[in-house]
């Protein structure tokens, strides 16, 4: 059967590979286009799991609610460049897989990329692997959060780098978002004391007994300076004890107050947080290319 342009153009309409590849899948099957999609969904994902070693530090955060604002999730979707995240079709996949998280409450991501993208469609993990096919970047589903309140909920994306959830109640909505820009901006480690990790804290007031000891001060006050100091560590680590962004003469704990609201607590989450990011030499790159 001969391989016309009509033919190739069909298939990279379907498949959204390029035309040197739907070619040779053509050729490679006689010119049976659903032949030649079945080969390319299989050598497609056959590519996938080899690109599944490839760091991905790159992506977005995405934010979906329920119509009343007392269910929600917040989800990080990854991959290679910032040029693929800011694409519609990884953030239109992104967007379809928080409303899935929405509608079917997975309990971990393995769970959730065995469920359909869309109803009565392929799997989230299917779709995923055709999208790296197709694309040629490693992609992932790397976590999300689920929320349910009796207060009400909002968020704050600052881009699609930072998304910030945050529970409060007798809140509004422009309180809320003011909270969750703060959280975003200014990234604390707990709601209060109450919720900072014990040992951090205990490793802070040794650090500051240490520094107070080899200070020279008389002993009888040291102490008093090693609780000014955890006051101070407390503060500035806290949400409640942190000055306001948008107002630094008040704590975000006064404002709050003064609106007769109490947070119920907050989740962060930036795009790859805590993840080891490729530095990239562009002069050693330059040198190699030169040397070869």
């Amino acid at each position: 059967m001969a391989i016309t342009a009509a033919l190739v153009k069909e298939l990279r309409d379907r498949t959204g590979a390029g035309m040197m590849e739907c070619k040779k899948a053509l050729v490679e099957t006689e010119g049976d286009i659903e032949a030649a999609v079945d080969h390319m969904r299989k050598t497609g994902l056959a590519k996938a799991d080899k690109k599944a070693g490839r760091i991905a530090t790159e992506g977005k955060v995405v934010a979906e609610f329920s119509d009343d604002g007392k269910q929600g999730v917040m989800l990080e979707v990854n991959c290679e460049t910032d040029f693929v995240a800011m694409g519609d079709e990884f953030g239109d996949f992104a967007s379809a897989v928080a409303k899935r998280i929405m509608s079917d409450s997975p309990a971990d991501v393995a769970t959730l990329l065995e469920m359909p993208l869309q109803d009565g469609g392929e799997t989230i993990n299917i779709v995923l692997k055709t999208m790296i096919a197709k694309i040629g970047e490693n992609m992932s589903v790397r976590r999300f959060v689920t929320f349910e309140t009796e207060g009400q909920l909002g968020a704050y994306l600052h881009g699609t780098k930072i998304g910030v959830v945050v529970d409060m109640q007798n809140g509004d909505e422009t309180l809320i978002k003011d909270v969750a820009m703060h959280v975003a901006a200014s990234n604390p480690k707990g709601l209060d004391e109450s919720s900072l990790d014990a040992a951090e804290l205990a490793k802070e007031k040794e650090i500051a007994a240490a520094e107070a000891a080899n200070s020279g001060k008389p002993e009888k006050i040291i102490d008093k300076i090693v609780i000014g100091k955890i006051k101070r560590f407390i503060k500035d680590n806290t949400l409640m004890g942190q000055a306001f962004v948008k107002n630094p003469d008040i704590s975000v704990e006064k404002l709050v107050n003064d609106a007769g609201a109490t947070v119920l607590g907050f989740t962060r989450l930036e795009v790859g947080e805590g993840m080891e990011k490729k530095q990239e030499d562009f002069a050693a790159e330059v040198m190699a290319q030169i040397g070869s």
